[in-house]
């Protein structure tokens, strides 16, 4: 059996939660989890209440038929996926509410983050405030001051969240009485003034913080990883958003310190298979990863985000063409201009063999009908389980009791944050040239990665390195982004395919326009297929699919299945009556709260600004 203490973590972090809920979450004295008054004697007991946090915060793939922050099953709503009929729109307008007050792990799909909820604030500054009030008697100097990193760790992380959703929120440093309404209900603070706030509390978190607190817990290098990829978001939003230049340096050059606090242990390499690191059933020992969630089916902690990559499930979501179209082939150059064989083939037999692995490790490498572009995600499934289709899935590979442990943080992303970072501060704020070793340190150490036995035996290949002298020229790239910054972006979408990464990047990135799917045809459509012979587990050549199933040719020519064309079936896969969104607009960059939350205001005479735009 698998056994991890990260296990009994998140079984008994419900028992600690009730411990810092106010009247409106929880009014009765709880009945089977501690007592305030009679909790904070010793470390351990801190210990418990810290674990409180890990469900939310490092919730790897959720649980059961789970999808908050789940890689397939929630991250659905980005510009790599395209689903049937209309694409799903962009919230239009303010809704009537808003508001959480639950600790579960409540988020908004459309922004990648949680609803308006100060749940997990407020539970990070009872933390600090009976660290301070209780605990401190009991605790030595280093364990206080850990402590209290831990739970700045925690309250920065939740504002993070929260700015990267709504932008201005308020901001609270300290717990508030139910009856101080002037704080409760004070208008939001400058999203810079917040994350000038969660600056300080990362820089306390960098000093304080133990190195090893045990066996798959936060410690120092959790947090530094975690640290690279808030501040590498905030420094780029306000930058690119042309918000703030001088806070926009700050948070990219803590990025760059943070991501270097893990680069520079030594104690993470790129030294496994790509695979490896989603499909593993246990994770312990891992050399990319820095934390993991542990499934174990006898502790009845699952999840089903390997179900829905085994082949048969159906996502509704899944990749088009221009996602394929932007993996880097073998020799390191876009298809337009690489000179491997068959680089302008998108069939999916030639893709795996000619472009970055990750491909393979990814997507599927033949058509298969039960994915809506014919392109099958297949990131979080073991090859095994492809070998299932049409058959009974064993327990492990199908419903919601999948038991692959799941990376909650590694390697890869901080080193592209560490690079991204570097470069948009040599880019625009005058700091130190990008130089070969960099690239050598993140790009290039990933490229390097081992290859599975059973990608090569299908004629995958690594892929070249990234040389400073000699960075692609990409006919596709955007024009105001620089070649370099170009290239770390494609190696992101890559990366984190289906991990959901993708949305919060073109937001801060200010692209957001990506997910205007009229700005090219390719969005519509799936790769190369012949569906005489790409018929498994969905044959579309039937009678059934007469007058609906369609192939674009090279020349822009649509063949429409009218059944005795079976010949002619060849070329792109026309995703069924797929149109684009409705128009959207800057103000979609950040969520409205609810008219709710602004009346709840006006009646305790105070008021609630709504967001820009809405």
């Amino acid at each position: 059996m698998k056994k991890n203490f990260l296990n009994y973590i998140y079984l008994i972090a419900i028992a600690v939660i009730a411990v810092s809920c106010n009247k409106e979450v929880l009014d009765r004295p709880p009945l089977t989890s501690y007592v305030d008054e009679e909790f904070w004697r010793n470390e351990n007991d801190v210990r418990m209440y810290a674990y409180g946090f890990y469900p939310n915060y490092f919730n790897g793939y959720n649980t059961g038929f789970g999808t908050d922050y789940a890689p397939v099953t929630g991250y659905k709503f980005n510009d790599d996926l395209t689903t049937k009929n209309v694409q799903t729109n962009f919230e239009s307008s303010v809704p009537s509410s808003r508001e959480s007050t639950s600790e579960s792990a409540a988020w908004l799909s459309q922004y990648s983050g949680p609803t308006w909820d100060f749940a997990w604030v407020r539970k990070a500054n009872v933390f600090m405030d009976r660290l301070d009030t209780k605990a401190k008697p009991n605790l030595s100097v280093e364990a206080y001051n850990h402590w209290t990193a831990v739970a700045k760790f925690f309250r920065g992380y939740e504002y993070s969240r929260l700015v990267s959703v709504f932008g201005d929120v308020p901001y609270f440093d300290k717990v508030v009485s139910d009856t101080d309404f002037p704080t409760l209900y004070k208008d939001r603070d400058n999203r810079g003034l917040v994350m000038d706030k969660v600056y300080d509390d990362f820089k306390y978190v960098l000093a304080n913080i133990r190195e090893n607190d045990g066996a798959n817990t936060l410690n120092k290098y959790v947090a530094a990883a975690f640290i690279s990829r808030f501040m590498l978001f905030e420094g780029t939003y306000q930058h690119y958003h042309a918000f703030d230049a001088a806070r926009a340096k700050k948070y990219l050059e803590f990025a760059v310190e943070a991501a270097q606090v893990v680069m520079n242990s030594n104690k993470y390499s790129f030294s496994k298979d790509y695979k490896s690191i989603f499909t593993s059933e246990s994770l312990a020992g891992h050399p990319e990863v820095l934390m993991y969630r542990v499934y174990d089916a006898a502790l009845t902690v699952t999840h089903s985000v390997l179900s829905y990559s085994n082949g048969t499930e159906t996502n509704a979501f899944d990749p088009n063409l221009v996602l394929i179209k932007s993996y880097i082939a073998v020799d390191g150059q876009p298809w337009q201009t690489s000179t491997v064989a068959n680089a302008s083939s998108f069939a999916l037999a030639d893709l795996v063999k000619t472009r970055d692995p990750r491909f393979e490790a990814s997507i599927m490498d033949k058509g298969n009908g039960n994915s809506a572009t014919m392109a099958y995600g297949y990131k979080f499934a073991p090859r095994e389980a492809l070998t299932y289709i049409g058959k009974t899935y064993p327990a492990a590979y199908t419903s919601q009791t999948n038991t692959t442990d799941a990376p909650i943080i590694r390697l890869a992303e901080v080193v592209l944050n560490w690079i991204e970072a570097k470069a948009v501060l040599a880019q625009y704020f005058g700091g130190a040239a990008v130089t070969q070793s960099d690239l050598d340190k993140s790009i290039n150490a990933i490229r390097n990665r081992p290859l599975e036995a059973a990608a090569v035996a299908k004629g995958v290949k690594k892929t070249s390195l990234l040389v400073l002298t000699a960075i692609p020229n990409d006919p596709a790239r955007d024009s105001d982004v620089p070649a370099l910054i170009w290239e770390i972006r494609r190696e992101r979408r890559m990366e984190f395919v289906f991990e959901g990464f993708r949305l919060l990047d073109i937001k801060r990135w200010k692209k957001l326009d990506y997910m205007d799917f009229s700005k090219s045809p390719d969005y519509f459509l799936g790769p190369w297929v012949d569906l005489q012979v790409e018929n498994f587990p969905v044959n579309y050549l039937t009678t059934g699919f007469i007058n609906k199933v369609k192939v674009k040719k090279a020349d822009g020519t649509i063949v429409t299945w009218n059944g005795s064309n079976a010949s002619q079936m060849v070329g792109y896969f026309v995703v069924d009556n797929a149109a684009n969104r409705t128009a959207f607009a800057y103000k979609n960059y950040l969520s409205p709260v609810g008219q709710a939350q602004i009346v709840q205001y006006k009646d305790r005479g105070f008021t609630l600004t709504q967001t820009t735009g809405w």
